[in-house]
């Protein structure tokens, strides 16, 4: 027992001075909120706790020096006139509140032994987080109003994380989010999706209607957005034509086949004779069998029922405002049906499980052209997807 006490109080001293260790490291490269963290979870688990007591003064020691870098880094951006100094400002005095109040449910602290608390310089950061934010929020919208007027796609992009990043940290602020839209708007590329059957076969109206419907795609995102449907007063970039060149169905077939296989199978037993026809004993006096096998055949009449459809296409991109095709791109799906149905002579066992399963006993009937070409139609939409997915609009 005192041997089981001794190893765990050694791996509990061993992980102690691996945390000290790795907080006094932060410290010492400078990453002090790191170490004010690793401290403070520590203190939170008992901060009276002995194995504890040496997080104390390198918290002390950490809060001191992450405070006097960020108060000289907002000194410092607070003479220049660069505006891209105001979200550092504003987020700094957010970090030196949150770092304050990580602390402050700890408090007191005092490592045992000593006649005083650790000390923490606290201050009240309201006033001065509220300016840094308005002026921060002012420039960005002053800044992003302007610049919307002449961004292209890219740059509405980057407006619109900047206007989404304002609106976080003071929602709902003037036009904020009148202005998000305006950005999210011209950052997507809205792409006008139509369907031209110029094969002499009609398409089945569900299938023309889910190869428009790009919506069940998965493939609309923020940034870029497909319409069968013309948007009034909406400015499209790019025009997506799926040209159907041509359908084919073949005739329906039903191909015989006729199939013989045999097996060796077990079927009860016999005795082994000795040179003077008596049976054999084994070592315990039993009688000695072995298997006696014999070959079983079945004859299989299969049929197989056969129809295939094809559809040709093109997924063609035009530019709309250059009316110029930018990329072209073929794609063939086809479509098998096939059912296998049948008679067994003979002994069935000689016959797979898994055969004997796909085996149906009558025809069935076959599928009309209109669903062959359905059901082709469906492999089609995905490939057409696979092609939409690896186009870039940007």
């Amino acid at each position: 027992m005192k041997q089981i006490i001794f190893v765990f109080l050694t791996a509990l001293l061993i992980v102690s001075c691996s945390g000290v260790k790795e907080t006094q490291t932060a410290i010492n490269q400078g990453d002090y909120d790191n170490a004010i963290k690793i401290a403070v979870d520590k203190l939170v688990d008992g901060k009276d706790l002995k194995r504890n007591q040496e997080y104390i003064p390198l918290l002390e020691q950490a809060y001191r020096k992450a405070n006097e870098q960020d108060k000289l880094l907002i000194k410092r951006w607070s003479i220049d006139p660069n505006p891209a100094v105001l979200e550092p400002i504003y987020e700094t005095y957010l970090r030196l509140d949150r770092r304050q109040n990580l602390i402050k449910p700890l408090l007191p602290l005092r490592e045992k032994g000593k006649s005083k608390n650790a000390q923490f310089e606290f201050a009240e950061y309201d006033v001065q987080i509220l300016d840094s934010r308005t002026a921060l929020s002012d420039h960005l919208l002053n800044n992003s109003s302007s610049a919307l007027r002449d961004a292209n796609t890219i740059e509405s992009r980057q407006i619109y994380k900047d206007l989404v990043y304002l609106d976080r940290i003071n929602p709902n602020f003037k036009n904020t989010r009148a202005l998000i839209q305006t950005a999210l708007e011209q950052g997507t590329h809205f792409i006008l999706v139509s369907l031209q059957n110029e094969s002499e076969v009609i398409l089945p109206e569900k299938l023309e209607d889910e190869l428009l419907n790009f919506s069940t795609y998965g493939i609309n995102n923020k940034w870029t957005q497909y319409h069968n449907n013309t948007v009034d007063n909406l400015d499209y970039d790019y025009e997506l034509d799926v040209i159907v060149s041509n359908i084919s169905v073949s005739p329906e077939q039903v191909l015989l086949k006729e199939l013989v296989k045999e097996k060796e199978i077990k079927d009860g037993f016999i005795y082994e004779y000795d040179a003077n026809g008596n049976v054999k004993k084994d070592s315990l006096g039993n009688d000695i069998k072995k298997d006696k096998l014999i070959t079983i055949k079945a004859t299989v009449l299969q049929n197989t029922q056969l129809k295939e459809s094809k559809v040709n296409a093109v997924v063609q991109l035009k530019d709309k405002r250059t009316l110029q095709v930018v990329d072209r791109f073929p794609v063939n799906s086809n479509f098998v049906f096939t059912y296998l149905y049948g008679s067994v002579y003979g002994d069935r066992r000689a016959l797979d499980a898994n055969y004997i399963e796909t085996l149906n006993p009558q025809a069935i009937p076959f599928p009309t052209d209109e669903q062959m070409v359905y059901e082709t139609g469906e492999d089609l939409k995905l490939k057409i997807k696979q092609i939409l997915m690896r186009i870039n609009y940007d």
